[in-house]
């Protein structure tokens, strides 16, 4: 079965996407102070090579792309704790002269790849009709939600990204919008 030209216009997107990543993510691992953030970013590495090889594969020969993406178990901590959201986010102070970046900026950087990717995943995935390319996507897309979560904990343990927990009030208005339909 070959590709759908929407499926090949999604894999050159996403396969560019991937360069892009792996490029930032070399930089940032060489740049990087803080040694959980170093830790999480070696970590992911060389999964995100492995997507790029994966998607590199489909496009070279889908009939023999095995699809078959190493997808890491969401690792959770910080979030299962009790969270405060009385503690405002450090303000970000935008950097016009870049020379090196700070753990904060590539943490962030970092974590808006990693949501913009999982979007394109999503999509992609959804118009896949290649049913080893569709699980593919799904994989990746799962890479990518549970990549972010690593990373976003460990923006927001050390304040750089803030958790605002909504309040009671706002809990019921909208739920009292809503009744469950009985089966």
């Amino acid at each position: 079965m070959k590709l759908t030209i929407c499926e090949l216009s999604y894999l050159n997107e996403l396969i560019s996407s991937c360069v892009n990543t792996i490029t930032c993510m070399s930089l940032f691992k060489n740049q990087a102070t803080n040694e959980e953030l170093k830790s999480l970013l070696d970590t992911h590495f060389p999964i995100h090579i492995e997507d790029y090889n994966r998607k590199v594969e489909f496009v070279k020969n889908v009939e023999t792309a095995t699809g078959k993406l190493n997808v890491p178990e969401l690792n959770t901590s910080i979030f299962a704790e009790n969270i405060s959201s009385s503690k405002v986010a450090d303000p970000i102070t935008v950097n016009t002269n870049v020379t090196n970046l700070t753990d904060r900026e590539i943490a962030l950087s970092y974590f808006l790849t990693l949501k913009r990717a999982g979007k394109e995943y999503a999509i992609a995935s959804m118009e896949a009709t290649n049913p080893t390319l569709r699980q593919f996507l799904k994989d990746a897309y799962t890479m990518s939600c549970n990549h972010s979560y690593e990373i976003y904990e460990w923006l927001a343990k050390n304040n750089y990204y803030p958790i605002i927990l909504s309040t009671d009030e706002q809990i019921g208005n909208i739920s009292s919008l809503y009744h469950t339909i009985p089966e």
